[in-house]
């Protein structure tokens, strides 16, 4: 009975070894292999990622009238945009991180400090916080991809709640990019642009950045 139990207790002392082993093996193969799929992101065109443009089912562009150049506010101000999501507008004096591309529910900034981004020539993606985790996973991985070159980098993905806006988005439209041009030659004032889909495509998101590039911006020299 002594030899019994000696064996089983040599069984049950490898097992946990073994099962330690996988364990350790596991948390350390996890980041390594992110580490993988991300330098191969890297250099993968956002182009490729999502579905086609033509299968978006994007709508046609927003031009809105834009206003709030260099209109800081206090943290913690509340601010009502007219459009939804925001284009332009008053925003705090603090920008969200230039080198952080995509966020969640979880750690996205205040919405008046992405504004601010705008400000600087950035384009934003807004998703639904509703949208499906595959559709979030891809745009984590556009926001990881190679963006083009009209873009300067600057881009963001950030969530956007029904209670971050006073007006809902357009029916089946989960996600939406935003982008605060400059003001043109002959135009009296300057303008915010928002395109909405019903699918996240890499494809019509170059499409977009490239027609309003960062460099079209309030201050594209900022960021």
């Amino acid at each position: 009975m002594q030899r019994d139990h000696e064996r089983s207790d040599k069984r049950r002392t490898l097992l946990i070894v073994v099962a330690s082993i996988v364990v350790g093996l596991a948390i350390i193969a996890y980041p390594a292999i992110r580490l993988i799929q991300d330098s191969r992101t890297k250099n993968q065109a956002i182009t490729e990622l999502g579905v086609a443009a033509a299968a978006a089912s994007c709508a046609a562009v927003i031009d809105d009238q834009a206003s709030g150049t260099q209109d800081h506010k206090p943290d913690g101000t509340v601010i009502q945009y007219p459009v939804s999501p925001p284009s332009s507008g008053p925003h705090y004096a603090v920008w969200a991180p230039f080198g952080k591309k995509f966020y969640t529910a979880d750690d996205r900034p205040a919405i008046p400090n992405l504004v601010h981004n705008l400000e600087h020539g950035y384009t934003i993606l807004w998703y639904k916080d509703t949208l499906p985790q595959d559709q979030v996973d891809t745009i984590e991985k556009i926001s990881k991809a190679k963006l083009p070159d009209s873009s300067l980098g600057k881009f963001i993905a950030a969530p956007f709640k029904d209670s971050d806006g006073q007006q809902p988005w357009p029916e089946g439209k989960q996600v939406a990019f935003s982008h605060w041009s400059g003001n043109k030659q002959g135009q009296a004032t300057a303008q915010g642009h928002r395109q909405f889909c019903g699918s996240v495509s890499g494809e019509a998101l170059q499409q977009f950045m490239d027609k309003f590039p960062a460099m079209d911006a309030q201050e594209p020299n900022g960021g």
